[in-house]
Parts: C-alpha cells; structure tokens; sequence
C-alpha cells in the first residue's frame, strides 16, 4: 500500500496538468471547478471557468448576481441546476459563512449541489484534510487494481472502492494524492487504450497481470437512447424577435426559448409548430421557412429540432402565455444577453454565421 502511494505521488509531482484552480488551492476556486467538471470534459471546462472567476471572483459576488446573469454565464456547459445551486449556496455562504466555504465536510454537505463526492473534493484538494473521493476515473483504476467482477455502481462494489480510497490515502498528502489518482485515471487509465506501459502503478495492477483491463470495469448495459423529435420557430415583428421564458420547474427552469415542442404521432414538424405556438402563445403562426435542423444530445435522449422563421397571420404582437413566464421581444442582436438551452444556441450561431435573420 505504502508503494502505491508513493507511485501515485511522484507521477503527480511530475506530470500535474497546469489548470487554473490549482495555482492557489482557494476554497472556492477548488469548488467551482468541481462544480464544472461535473458532466463536462477538462478541455472545455478551463476557459469557462477563467471567465467565471473573472466574474465572480468570489461567493459575494455571485450572491449580489441574478439568477439570468448566473445562467448566462453558464450557458454552454448544460446541467443548469449545477449553476442555480452555486447561486443558492453562495447566498448561503455569505449569511452564515462569512463569505467562505466553511473547512468542515458536514457543513458542506448542507449546501445545495454538494454531496460526498464535491465535500471530500473540497475538504483534501483546499484544505488538504484527509478526505477520500472517488470519480469515475478512480472506479476505474481500482475496478483494474483490484480486478472487480461486478459493476462499479453495484452497491457492494461501490463500498469496496469507497473503502479502499479511504484505505489508501496518506496522511498530510490528502491534496496530490487525490489529484494524483483522478489525474492518472484521466491520463494513463483512460477507458479505450490505456496506456500501462506508463502505468506507474502496474506492478500492482490484477486486471493488468491477468490480461484483463480491456475488460475492467465491468459495465451495465446502458440505458435506451430515447430520439426526440421537435419543431421551434422564430416569429419576427417589426424587426424584432418572440422570446419566452420557461417556468421555474423542470427541464431547462428560467431560460428564454423560441416557442415550440415535440411532434406528436403522424404530425409533421410544420403542423407541430403551429399547433405548439397557438397552445403556448395562442398565436396563430404561418408562411413557415425552414432555416435548418439542428441536433443536440442531454442525458439518455438525443434531439432533432427544426427551425423555421415564421410569421403572425393576424398581425397580433400580445401572446397568452400558457408554457412560460414572461415573453420579449427583441432585436436579434439583443438575444446574445439571454441564456437559451443549448438546442436554441446552437440555432442563433447558425444564423449569426450565415448573418441572416430574415424571412
């Protein structure tokens, strides 16, 4: 054990990626880039948290921040209840906390958006307390350290890898231990073609001796790929821009949307834009143009979405709001200052590079 960790921390001293968050180990940079790294890849991850921090350098200046500018900010990354929580906890940090993520890992376990994983995270990489964590990259290092025959998320198993992270960790070096096992998960370990020529732990390694890594960890099945099919349309007025905004609950609360939805069985995208817009905004919609069909994927399910400009039959400019909060209308250059699901944002930049918005 002792060997393993001595490995772990001289590959870390010697090939530490240089990212942002580590310049200074502050609390709260340490926080919000786990926060990101949630869901979203490193390589993007970095200048999303460069413009964030330049922003909110920290917990007072997002609680004094809108929950629109909050979620502008974090448009692109997705997952945008990981944004409303920071904002809840910084309001939370700033009543009770001073400002500052309290050094304790039962406290930070009461903010909003901060289970064991992010606590433990906190608790070693800011404060180098000897917390354990365990990532996907970790399950998938001890799922080939220790050659597990179950998947890694089968309760038992999960405990087994929990208890070794505890088991393994030395004391004083909680901070590059743990930075040092998720770095080699995420450079040398990596799921399809793991390097373990440059393993520095493959003497240990079970899955390695017995020819197994290509098969470890064991996976579930994935769950069903659910295809969706809709229609969105942007409704033009005397050069401006419809622009709704969602409810407070549910899938994508409080961004601003052009009007639309899902086709129904043996409808076509056109039929369903007309009849989405007349029960959201009963407005009548017409002279649809098709602007371009984009495709993006969240969680389990993966979206088509038409896109048409589209104009008012009756001339009416006062939608009745049934599917959303509030309604703008905008010039189109005026949109960029709403965050939009990424659907909606992947729309707007193919009008933007086409320099179109027009019928």
């Amino acid at each position: 054990m002792k060997k393993i960790q001595q490995q772990i921390l001289a590959w870390f001293q010697d090939n530490a990626r240089d990212l942002p968050w580590r310049k200074t180990y502050d609390p709260y940079h340490v926080w919000i880039s786990e926060i990101m790294l949630q869901q979203t890849q490193m390589d993007r991850v970095v200048d999303f948290f460069t413009r964030w921090i330049s922003r909110f350098p920290d917990p007072q200046s997002i609680a004094g921040a809108s929950e629109e500018e909050v979620l502008k900010l974090w448009e692109g990354l997705g997952y945008y209840a990981r944004a409303r929580n920071i904002l809840k906890s910084a309001g939370i940090l700033v009543a009770e906390y001073n400002g500052k993520l309290p050094a304790d890992y039962d406290l930070l376990l009461r903010l909003p958006g901060i289970g064991k994983y992010t606590a433990g995270a906190i608790m070693s990489i800011a404060f180098n307390k000897k917390y354990s964590l365990v990532d996907a990259n970790i399950e998938r290092i001890f799922a080939r350290l220790f050659n597990l025959k179950e998947p890694v998320k089968v309760q038992k198993t999960n405990e087994f890898i929990w208890q070794k992270a505890r088991e393994l960790l030395p004391d004083g070096k909680a901070r590059e231990f743990n930075q040092g096992l998720m770095e080699l998960g995420a450079l040398v370990c990596i799921a399809k073609n793991p390097r373990c020529k440059i393993c520095p732990i493959s003497t240990a390694c079970q899955a390695y001796s017995l020819d197994l890594v290509a098969k470890r960890p064991v996976l579930k099945s994935p769950p069903q790929t659910i295809f969706i099919e809709m229609a969105t349309g942007i409704l033009m007025h005397n050069g401006k821009v419809l622009l709704q905004k969602r409810k407070s609950k549910g899938v994508w609360a409080n961004l601003w949307e052009f009007p639309g939805g899902r086709l129904e069985p043996g409808e076509t995208p056109e039929m369903a834009l007309v009849r989405e817009y007349q029960e959201e905004t009963e407005l009548t919609v017409g002279n649809l143009k098709k602007i371009t069909t984009v495709q993006h994927s969240y969680t389990i399910y993966r979206v088509t979405l038409h896109c048409y400009f589209c104009t008012s039959m009756d001339g009416r400019d006062e939608p009745v709001l049934h599917g959303a909060q509030e309604y703008r209308w905008l010039k189109p250059e005026e949109i960029t200052d709403f965050a939009l699901p990424a659907g909606h944002r992947k729309l707007i930049d193919h009008l933007e590079k086409r320099k179109g918005w027009f019928l």
